[in-house]
C-alpha cells in the first residue's frame, strides 16, 4: 500500500515549547494567540518539548521536570482547548525518538554545524567544542516532531526558519529512500511579533536570559518591569520631542494595546513633544495588567488541580501516539525494517 497525501488537505499544525520555564508575553504575542485562533479550524498538536529541554539542561533536569505542568497550565489559561488541540508530552511518545534515529542517518555533522540557528545558539551558550550531541542534533529531533504528526504548517519565529528548511531536506531524503511521498513537507507561519524585546531593549525576551514578563507575573512584577523599560534617553522633559524607534514602551503598546488608533495618537504626540514617559508607561502598565490578570488567575486554578493536568496530558498522548506510530511504521518500512509486522 502506498501512502500519499492530497494537496487539498487542510493544513495540519504542529507547534510547541521547551519545558524550561513558564511562558511569557513573548510567547503570548508571538505564538499562543495564533494557536488559539488556529485550533478552531485546524488539526493542531502542541508538544511540550521536555526531551529537547534536556539538550542543554541534562545536569539540571529539575529545571525541565518542574516546568512541564506550568507550561500546560499556561496553555489552558490563554485559551488552548484540549478538546480542539492535542496537548502532548514529547518524552512519552516513543516514535519521536525512533524517527530521530532514522533521520540521523541521512544528515551529516557538517550540515548540522552549518545550521545558522544552531551556530548562533552554540555561540550564545559558549559551548565551543563541548557541544552536547543532543543539542547539535536537535534540528533532527524537530524534524521528527513535525513529520510524526504529518504537520504542514508550523508557527515559528524567523530564527527557526533554518529548522524547517532542514526538516524539508530530511523529508525529501526519506521520500527518496521510500520511493514514495510518505512524509509531507512543511511551511512556516510567521508571527507579526516574532521577537518581542526584553524590557531593557537589548535582547529578545527569552526564558534562558531571564528577561521576561511571565504570563503569571504579579501586579507588582508587571509594574516594576514597565517602570524599568527602555525609552528614548534624549527625551528628558515632557515637552521634548521623543523618538519611538527602539522605544520598548511603544513596541509593547503596538503589540498589546487593543486600540491601535489610540496608540498611533500617542506616538504622534510623543514625537511632537508634550507626552512624558511616565504617562506612556502608566498606559502600558494598565494594558498589561488587564491582559495578564485573567491568565494568571486561570493558570493558578489549573495548577491547583495537577491531577487534571496529568490526565489531560495522558489523554493527549494517547491520541498523539496513535498518529506518530503510524508515521514511524511507514518510515521503518522504507528502510526494510518492518519484518516483524508481516
Amino acid at each position: 500500500m502506498t501512502n500519499t497525501f492530497s494537496t487539498t488537505d487542510t493544513d495540519i499544525v504542529l507547534t510547541g515549547d521547551r519545558a524550561t520555564g513558564p511562558l511569557h508575553l513573548g510567547h503570548f504575542v508571538g505564538s499562543l494567540k495564533q494557536r488559539v485562533q488556529l485550533q478552531a479550524n485546524h488539526d493542531q498538536t502542541i508538544l511540550v518539548a521536555d526531551m529537547q529541554g534536556l539538550t542543554d539542561n541534562a545536569f539540571t533536569s529539575e529545571k525541565v521536570s518542574s516546568n512541564i505542568l506550568n507550561v500546560v497550565a499556561d496553555y489552558l489559561a490563554v485559551g488552548i482547548d484540549p478538546s480542539l488541540t492535542t496537548i502532548c508530552l514529547q518524552s512519552h511518545i516513543p516514535a519521536l525518538a525512533e524517527l530521530t534515529m532514522y533521520y540521523s542517518n541521512v544528515v551529516s555533522i557538517a550540515r548540522l554545524e552549518r545550521n545558522p540557528t544552531v551556530k548562533s545558539e552554540i555561540t550564545n551558550k559558549n559551548f565551543q567544542r563541548s557541544i552536547p550531541a543532543g543539542f547539535l542534533t536537535y534540528p533532527i529531533s524537530q524534524a521528527a516532531d513535525i513529520t510524526a504528526f504529518n504537520a504542514t504548517l508550523v508557527p515559528v519565529g524567523d530564527d527557526q526558519l533554518p529548522m524547517l528548511e532542514q526538516t524539508n531536506e530530511i523529508v525529501k531524503k526519506i521520500n527518496t529512500i521510500a520511493q514514495a511521498p510518505i512524509l509531507r513537507s512543511c511551511h512556516a507561519l510567521l508571527s507579526d511579533y516574532p521577537r518581542l524585546p526584553s524590557t531593557d531593549g537589548k535582547n529578545k525576551m527569552s526564558k534562558s536570559m531571564g528577561n521576561t514578563i511571565n504570563l503569571h507575573a504579579s501586579e507588582k512584577d508587571i509594574r516594576l518591569a514597565v517602570q524599568s523599560m527602555y525609552t528614548d534617553p534624549n527625551h528628558l522633559k515632557v515637552e521634548d520631542p521623543g523618538s519611538i524607534e527602539g522605544n520598548v514602551v511603544f513596541t509593547y503598546l503596538t503589540a498589546f494595546h487593543s486600540d491601535q488608533d489610540y496608540v498611533d495618537q500617542l506616538k504622534q504626540q510623543y514625537q511632537k513633544g508634550g507626552l512624558g514617559d511616565g504617562q506612556t508607561k502608566k498606559i502600558l502598565e494598565e494594558c498589561l495588567q488587564e491582559i495578564i490578570k485573567p491568565i494568571r488567575d486561570k493558570r493558578q486554578l489549573y495548577l491547583d488541580d495537577k491531577a487534571e493536568l496529568i490526565r489531560l496530558l495522558k489523554e493527549g498522548n494517547q491520541k498523539a501516539n496513535a498518529t506518530a506510530n503510524t508515521t514511524v511504521q511507514r518510515v521503518r518500512a522504507s528502510f526494510g525494517l518492518n519484518i516483524l509486522e508481516y
